[in-house]
C-alpha cells in the first residue's frame, strides 16, 4: 500500500538551464533595486592568497587577512555555512557563521551562486577537522555569475568545449592551469639561459613581401596603402641572418609562426618558436646549446631529468646520441645509402621498401634518404636523438658537409618520435646560396607551394659577408607538451586555432 502511495507522489523536475539562468539574473535584479549591484565594485583590497594563508598558516594563525575568489562549493544552511573560495593561488575553505557577520549578512551570503566572484575578510583557524579556514568576518559580492559551471562530479571533459571555452576549463580543471603555468616558467628558462650566454633577444617582422626562411605553405594577407599581397611569416630566419651580417654576433627572437597547414595533436596554424644564431659556431655547438637547454629546463622545473611523455619513460640526462641520417637508416632499415652512387639506385632501394617520393620532388639520392627517414625510421625514436648530416635537397639554407656534398651540417632532435627543433651550420655563401633558392622557385613553379622564394636582399646581405655561424630554431609547443607529458598541442595553447561553430 506504500508502495502505491509513494508513485502517485509527484516527482520534483531539476529547474531546467533557461530556467536556472533567469534564477540568477532575477538575483542580480533584486540586488541592483536593493542598491548592491555588485558590477559597480571597482576593486577589493587582497592581502593574502589561499596558498600562502596554508603555507604560513602557524605564523597567520588567529590574523586577519583579506583574499577574493570564485565560490565554488557551499555546505550547510542553518546558522553557519562552509564554502570553497577559489583563487589565483588555489583553494580554501571559508567559514560564514551568523555570529560573525550577522544575520542579514548571512541570508544574503545563502543566496550566492557557486562561481559568483566574492571578497571574503577573516581570522585564519583550523577546523575540528583539521583543515585551515577562514572565519569571515566580512563577505562582499564581486561580480555576479550568470552561467553555472559545469556541474561537479562530471565536470568540463569534451576537448572541444574545453579549447573553446579555455576561461571555463582553467576554472573547473586545476590541472589544466599546471600546464600553462609549465610554459610561462619553460619561457622564462629559455630567455634567461640565452641572455646568460650573452644572447641579445631582437623582434622581427610578421608581415613581409617574401615568404621565405622554410618550407611551408604561408598565409597570404593584402596590404591596402601599398595594395600588394604579403605573406604571415613561416620562419624568422632570413631576417636574424641578416642581423648576424650586420655585426650582432648572438641573437634570438621567441615568438609566433604561421603556416597554412594541416591541423592534428602535434600542428596547429599559429605556434611558438625560438631561433638563434650565433656567429663563430656551427651545428655542433647548437647540438651542445640545445641538450643544456632542454635538459636544465627539465632539471629546473620539474626537479628531475625523467620525465613521461606519449606513454613512453624519457631520460633527458645529458649525453644524448648523434646519428647521421643515412646511418639512421642503415640501422633501422637496412638499407646503406653510402654504398649507393646515382640518383636511380637510390630512388630504387627506397621503392624496395615500399617508400615513394613525392610527386613534387625531384629524384634525387638526397630525397630518397630523406623520404626513407621520414616514413620509416623517425617514428622509433624515443630517446632524445640528434639526426645529423641531412641531404641538400631538403637543406636549403645549410652548410654542405666538407666530407660529403651531398649532405649539410644539419640536425633535428627527435624526442618520442616528435621533433623538437632544427639546426644547421648557415650556409654563407652567397653564390651556393642562390643556386639553391633557384631549386625552390623551380620546385614553386611545378606547384610546390610549400617551396620557399628568392630573396634578392638576403643575397646581398650575403654578399657583404656574413661569418660562419650556428642557427637553431626550437618548437616552444612541443617542449612544453613534454615537461607537462601532454599527446595534444592543444593542451599546451590557451587559445589554439578551431574551427567555428555553425550557425
Amino acid at each position: 500500500m506504500s508502495d502505491q502511495t509513494n508513485s502517485q507522489q509527484p516527482v520534483q523536475e531539476e529547474p531546467s538551464l533557461s530556467e536556472l539562468l533567469q534564477i540568477r539574473r532575477d538575483k542580480l535584479a533584486a540586488l541592483r533595486e536593493q542598491g548592491q549591484d555588485p558590477f559597480v565594485i571597482t576593486r577589493f583590497d587582497v592581502t593574502h592568497h589561499s596558498v600562502e594563508v596554508k603555507d604560513h598558516f602557524e605564523q597567520l594563525e588567529g590574523q586577519t587577512v583579506r583574499l577574493a575568489g570564485r565560490l565554488m562549493s557551499k555546505r550547510g544552511m542553518g546558522k553557519a555555512v562552509f564554502a570553497d573560495l577559489q583563487d589565483g593561488a588555489g583553494r580554501i575553505q571559508l567559514y560564514v557563521r551568523i555570529d560573525d557577520v550577522g544575520e542579514e549578512a548571512l541570508a544574503a551570503f545563502k543566496k550566492y551562486d557557486i562561481g559568483d566572484i566574492v571578497g571574503a575578510e577573516g581570522e585564519v583557524f583550523r577546523t575540528k577537522r583539521g583543515e585551515i579556514s577562514i572565519k569571515a568576518k566580512t563577505i562582499t559580492l564581486l561580480s555576479k555569475s550568470l552561467l553555472p559551471l559545469p556541474e561537479k562530479f562530471h565536470g568540463l571533459t569534451d576537448v572541444e568545449t574545453r579549447c573553446r571555452q579555455r576561461y571555463v576549463d582553467l576554472i573547473v580543471n586545476p590541472d589544466v592551469k599546471r600546464n600553462f603555468i609549465v610554459r610561462s616558467q619553460f619561457i622564462k628558462h629559455v630567455r634567461d639561459f640565452m641572455d646568460a650566454r650573452g644572447f641579445m633577444e631582437v623582434e622581427t617582422p610578421v608581415l613581409n613581401t617574401i615568404s621565405g626562411g622554410a618550407t611551408a605553405r604561408p598565409f597570404i594577407t593584402h596590404h591596402n596603402t601599398l595594395d600588394i599581397d604579403m605573406y604571415m611569416r613561416i620562419a624568422t630566419e632570413l631576417p636574424l641572418k641578416r642581423l648576424i651580417v650586420g655585426g650582432l654576433e648572438r641573437v634570438y627572437e621567441m615568438g609566433r609562426i604561421f603556416r597554412n597547414e594541416g591541423m592534428d595533436n602535434r600542428h596547429n596554424p599559429e605556434f611558438t618558436t625560438i631561433e638563434l644564431y650565433q656567429a663563430y659556431a656551427d651545428f655542433n655547438d647548437m647540438m651542445d646549446l640545445f641538450e643544456d637547454l632542454l635538459s636544465s629546463a627539465a632539471q629546473k622545473i620539474l626537479g628531475t631529468y625523467q620525465v613521461e611523455w606519449q606513454g613512453e619513460r624519457i631520460d633527458l640526462t645529458p649525453g644524448w646520441p648523434r646519428l647521421p641520417m643515412h646511418e639512421a637508416v642503415k640501422q633501422y632499415t637496412g638499407l646503406d645509402f653510402m654504398a649507393i652512387s646515382s640518383d636511380e639506385e637510390a630512388v630504387a632501394a627506397a621503392k624496395s621498401i615500399g617508400v615513394e617520393l613525392p610527386e613534387t620532388a625531384d629524384k634525387t639520392w638526397g630525397n630518397a634518404l630523406y623520404e626513407v627517414f621520414d616514413q620509416r625510421v623517425e617514428a622509433k625514436l624515443i630517446q632524445p636523438t640528434f639526426i645529423t648530416m641531412h641531404p641538400v635537397d631538403v637543406s636549403p639554407l645549410a652548410k654542405r658537409s666538407p666530407a660529403d656534398p651531398r649532405l649539410t651540417e644539419r640536425f633535428e632532435l627527435f624526442i618520442c618520435h616528435s621533433e623538437m627543433g632544427n639546426a644547421f651550420s648557415e650556409l654563407n655563401d652567397p653564390i651556393d646560396q642562390r643556386q639553391r633558392f633557384q631549386k625552390q622557385v623551380e620546385l614553386r613553379a611545378k606547384g610546390d607551394d610549400e617551396a620557399g622564394m628568392m630573396d634578392e636582399d638576403f643575397l646581398t646581405a650575403l654578399e657583404y659577408g656574413m661569418p660562419p655561424t650556428g642557427g637553431l630554431g626550437i618548437g616552444i609547443d612541443r617542449c612544453v607538451m613534454l615537461l607537462t607529458n601532454n599527446d595534444s598541442i592543444r593542451e599546451v595553447l590557451l587559445f589554439p586555432t578551431m574551427k567555428p561553430l555553425s550557425e
